[in-house]
């Protein structure tokens, strides 16, 4: 994982995490690295939830800011304490990769921000009322292509590019960040 995380060092920024303060919806998600020799990504499958454009998804732990938290830091290390019982403050934050705006936010949108964080600990997630399980994806894996396949929206004739690894289907937002970040690390 030294050379995945000596690259990602180099190439994002730590810069300030604090939103701007205007009316724009904003979010934060942890990108949380872990494993040698063959870094891993921690995933987690959403709760389903009535309203919630995200329900039953794989995603990366994360929710909304509050005026409280100060900035997206502290979002997503709530967030993630929240949804899979980790505690990120005392661990590496690389830094953050570009803000998302995804396409399934509804019609006030969001603006996703993914934080990138590295652990030598093995962390062992605990799930929460937002979380159905967790689980790591072998980035290696993901980077070859023996994971790619297609997942087609229910009930419309939207198709986007997936990774499917032990029955989880990974696509969308999720997979916009993990993309950003390999190709980050190449």
């Amino acid at each position: 994982m030294a050379s995945l995380i000596d690259s990602l060092t180099a190439r994002l920024s730590l810069g300030d995490v604090r939103p701007a303060a205007d009316a724009t919806r904003r979010a934060a998600v942890a990108v949380v690295l872990h494993g040698e020799p063959a870094p891993r990504v921690l995933l987690m499958k959403r709760a389903e939830r009535a309203g919630d454009p995200w329900s039953g998804h794989i995603s990366l732990p994360g929710g909304g800011y509050q005026a409280s938290d100060g900035d997206l830091r502290v979002t997503a290390i709530r967030e993630t304490h929240e949804e899979l019982g980790i505690d990120l403050a005392g661990v590496r934050m690389l830094g953050s990769l570009a803000a998302l705006h995804p396409r399934s936010s509804g019609p006030t949108g969001i603006e996703v921000t993914p934080l990138v964080f590295a652990t030598d600990v093995a962390l062992e997630p605990v799930c929460g009322p937002e979380a159905l399980a967790a689980f790591w994806l072998p980035l290696p894996l993901a980077a070859s292509g023996a994971l790619e396949g297609s997942y087609q929206v229910p009930g419309s004739q939207l198709t986007f590019p997936s990774w499917t690894y032990e029955g989880h289907v990974i696509w969308g937002l999720t997979r916009r960040i993990l993309e950003t970040l390999l190709e980050l690390a190449r």
